[in-house]
């Protein structure tokens, strides 16, 4: 029995020596101190760096980025996600592996009785707010003001209310990633007044959404001013706006001014409504690629005024789309005046314009250029000037001249001259405005359906319902992930540091060099470009650059593009000389497939495959190369 026990002793004692022993290996191998799990999916990332990228150090800014998860939450999330059960889990799952998710907005009973008065008031859940309210006035002044992934949820608000007025000001300014929408909004009211003042301004990502807008209202009045102006990127969505509304008046004024990339959708707005107004005026004006869907507006309408004056003017491109617009209405009047005046030819579609709809006016002055007209109605239809002949294009071009430039932040493009000792440009905001998230190990984001075959899944596991803004952002991520690679391009979106490191490693070999700018210092301001040096001793090199990606989890669009340049430079204050920065430059030497549209020759002027084009590594985002 003792030597039995001896034995067991024995053994058990061996057993830790071993382990012991492989945790200093790991510690020593890995860098990983001897009071961290060598089983964290970061310590495997270390492990995984030093297998696959031979005589380069490991960068600290990738592994900043590893998954915070601990070894057993990682074991238990690769196991739910095995089971298609994270959907279940997603709260806990969001938080621990710090991903960008929605919450769950559940419903809220509190109503109220007097007026209210919000100011600097934020992530507010309204359901059932305000509903059969009589008269009063409430008001949200700087409601969720510069604030990251801001969530507003307004359900059933003011509906069946009589004379109540809302103000919304100052809403949502200077914000990123913002979600709001608004649904059954002033259905059923009567009278009241709904204003928005300075709506979304100066947003970055907006997701607005106004479903059931005024629905069934009586002689109630909403006005836009100033919505979403200098946003960037988003889109908002205006379903069954007004319909089957009664003397309704709305008023979009300096909507979407200035904008970038901004959608909207109007669907059955002001359908088979009686005696309404609507007027978009500097609607979307000075913006840049503004794309406008109605659909069903206001179709069966009874005396309805619709008016449209200087609808997209002085914008670059767009796309507006007028489907079954004022389709069997009734006295309906319709003013184009200053519509779609664009120096940079856009694209205008009517389907079913004005079709079965009787004593009509529908009058088109000095409208724009590139339009098709299709299915429409052939009676009640006028054109004073139509813009659709060169001289037109010459003369608008000719009086706005260089002010495309507008929609490109100066600095963000530049030439490769302009990396020269002493030399002073402006530096645009580098500043990485997405919402701070990790990757996820490879053993759950393998797992993780990610293809527009199988997104349902995907949506499912992230609580992204129909029409929302997570749906919308999934779509975009997969849309963009999935477009075939541009003329020489090779690309892949990662969702893993380990996908990552290997899509490296196959463009370049076994030793790639990952460089990003060191800091933001300099955003937005003049710079002096210090000392310059040349990856690749200045020659043509490969690269991989990797941008983020908008998605719950840290994800990024790797690509590498033939004959380019990388550059590193120091960056010095102009006024004070002293070094603030130490930037990453790329150079594309080829620009012959680029878009005529691009912003580079926005700002730089010239052409496809006339100039090369060069531009910084933004914070967060990188470039790897041949270590040299």
């Amino acid at each position: 029995m003792k030597n039995r026990v001896l034995k067991l002793t024995s053994f058990v004692l061996l057993f830790f020596s071993v382990l012991l022993s492989f945790r200093v290996s790991l510690t020593v191998a890995t860098g990983v101190t001897s009071g961290d799990n060598p089983f964290t999916p970061k310590a495997y990332l270390i492990r995984y760096w030093n297998n696959r990228i031979y005589k380069v150090p490991r960068p600290q800014f990738l592994l900043s980025k590893a998954s915070p998860l601990t070894a057993a939450e990682s074991a238990s999330f690769a196991k739910l996600a095995s089971q298609k059960a994270l959907s279940s889990h997603l709260d806990s799952f969001c938080k621990s592996a710090k991903l960008f998710c929605f919450p769950d907005m559940s419903s809220s009973f509190e109503t109220h009785d007097q007026n209210v008065n919000f100011a600097t008031y934020s992530d507010k859940n309204f359901t059932n707010y305000g509903t059969d309210r009589v008269g009063g006035v409430d008001a949200f002044g700087s409601y969720s003001p510069e604030e990251n992934v801001p969530i507003d949820t307004f359900r059933r608000y003011s509906r069946n209310s009589a004379g109540h007025g809302d103000s919304f000001t100052e809403y949502a300014p200077e914000g990123n990633v913002i979600s709001q929408s608004f649904n059954t909004y002033g259905t059923g009211a009567t009278g009241g007044e709904g204003q928005f003042t300075s709506y979304a301004d100066n947003v970055n990502v907006p997701g607005l959404k106004f479903t059931s807008y005024s629905d069934k209202g009586n002689g109630r009045l909403q006005s836009f001013s100033t919505y979403s102006d200098n946003a960037n990127s988003g889109d908002q969505s205006f379903s069954s706006y007004g319909k089957n509304g009664n003397g309704l008046s709305d008023s979009f004024l300096g909507y979407g001014d200035n904008s970038n990339i901004i959608g909207s959708g109007f669907s059955s707005y002001n359908e088979a409504g009686n005696g309404g107004e609507d007027n978009f005026t500097s609607y979307g004006l000075e913006s840049n690629v503004p794309e406008n869907n109605f659909k069903n507006y206001a179709d069966g309408g009874n005396t309805e005024l619709e008016s449209f004056s200087s609808y997209r003017d002085q914008s670059n491109v767009g796309d507006d789309s007028f489907q079954s617009y004022a389709k069997k209405s009734n006295s309906t009047e319709v003013n184009f005046a200053n519509y779609g005046q664009t120096f940079n030819e856009g694209t205008d579609k009517f389907t079913g314009y004005g079709k079965g709809s009787s004593n009509q006016d529908i009058g088109f002055k000095i409208y724009g250029v590139n339009n098709t007209f299709k299915d429409y109605a052939q009676k009640g239809v006028t054109f004073a000037r139509y813009m659709n002949t060169s001289n037109d294009i010459e003369a608008r071009l000719a009086s706005h001249g260089k002010t495309v430039n507008r929609w490109v932040e100066q600095g963000k493009f530049f030439r490769e001259k302009m990396l020269k000792t002493g030399v002073v440009i402006p530096m645009p905001d580098i500043r990485d405005k997405m919402p701070q998230r990790s990757f996820l190990p490879r053993s759950i984001a393998s797992k993780i359906p990610f293809s527009s075959s199988t997104v349902a899944e995907t949506k499912e596991i992230f609580h992204a319902l129909e029409n929302s803004s997570m749906e919308s952002i999934i779509n975009s991520a997969l849309q963009e992930c999935e477009r075939p690679p541009s003329l020489g391009e090779t690309k892949r979106c990662v969702g893993s540091a380990e996908d990552m490191i290997d899509f490296a490693v196959s463009v370049l070999g076994s030793s790639p060099e990952l460089r990003t700018t060191e800091n933001v210092n300099g955003s937005r301001n003049k710079i002096m470009i210090g000392s310059v040096r040349g990856i690749n001793g200045g020659d043509v090199t490969t690269s991989v650059s990797c941008h983020q990606s908008l998605y719950p989890y840290l994800l990024y669009y790797c690509h590498s593009v033939p004959k380019v340049r990388v550059y590193e430079a120091d960056i010095f204050d102009p006024i004070s000389k002293s070094k603030i920065n130490h930037g990453v430059a790329i150079c594309h030497l080829d620009t012959s497939a680029w878009s005529a549209t691009h912003g580079a020759f926005l700002e730089l002027g010239s052409g496809p495959g006339k100039i090369e084009v060069c531009h910084w590594i933004f914070e967060n985002d990188m470039t790897w190369t041949i270590a040299d």
